[in-house]
């Protein structure tokens, strides 16, 4: 998994977050949280999910497609970041 990133613990710690958030919805459900707290929450983890998602491709295009920085055909290096670019914009 080296290839994924160039700080796996990194990576682990956004999961173990991740899995904080949802323990923390659980709560909030068992414990019968008003429903708009329990919407922000589960919004939060939404984006940060979606933050996870977005490096964990790009770093898949980079290693397994083409890394824009250090493709030779100039359109291929500027496919590879228009992909890139349109994916940061749409896991916003």
């Amino acid at each position: 998994m080296t290839h994924l990133s160039k700080d796996p613990a990194k990576l682990v710690s956004r999961v173990r977050r991740l899995q904080g958030q949802l323990d923390a919805v659980a709560r909030q459900l068992e414990g019968g949280a008003d429903c708009g707290d329990v919407l922000q929450l589960v919004a939060s983890i939404r984006g940060a999910l979606n933050g996870l998602i977005l490096e964990l491709i790009d770093d898949h295009v980079r290693h397994h497609v083409v890394d824009p920085a250090h493709e030779a055909d100039p359109a291929r290096a500027k496919g590879a970041s228009d992909l890139l670019a349109v994916l940061r914009t749409y896991l916003k």
